[in-house]
């Protein structure tokens, strides 16, 4: 087996794992409800203002009030989630992209370790190899893994 750097030139290396267990932590759904959530709480928090700073200017015997001030409440509140859902919406959907792509290649790139020390782990167990190709492939590999090789050939 020849393991080379990883370009948009050669192909995707296979190698033989046992498991396939890659699975992706960032979940847009959950992400969507809290962007919807939090913009509900933030609609009845100036909702709740809007009422208040109502108080001040209705009178305190009028006709009503409690009903006027639920009224505007209601509408502030509604108007500036019609105001600020989309954009949340919007914006969690291009952040939670960008964070399943992060969360790919540094998943992939993990798995990717993982498989090449089995295969270098499998090739130290082999009798038939030489003990000089044995630490030759290991040292390639680690020298790769610390970042301080450019290509490892040979493992």
């Amino acid at each position: 087996m020849q393991i080379s750097a990883i370009n948009s030139c050669c192909p995707k290396p296979q190698f033989t794992a046992s498991k396939n267990g890659y699975e992706n932590p960032i979940n847009r759904k959950s992400e969507k409800n809290l962007a919807i959530w939090e913009s509900i709480g933030g609609s009845t928090l100036v909702g709740a203002t809007a009422a208040g700073i109502g108080s001040c200017f209705i009178k305190a015997g009028a006709k009503s009030r409690a009903l006027k001030l639920g009224g505007i409440g209601a509408a502030a509140g509604l108007l500036t989630m019609a105001l600020t859902l989309p954009a949340k919406l919007y914006n969690t959907k291009v952040n939670a992209f960008a964070r399943e792509k992060e969360m790919d290649v540094f998943s992939r790139d993990r798995d990717l370790k993982s498989n090449i020390m089995e295969e270098v782990n499998k090739e130290v167990k082999d009798e038939d190899v030489s003990l000089d190709d044995k630490i030759n492939h290991y040292t390639s590999v680690q020298m790769a893994n610390n970042g301080n090789g450019v290509m490892i050939k040979g493992a």
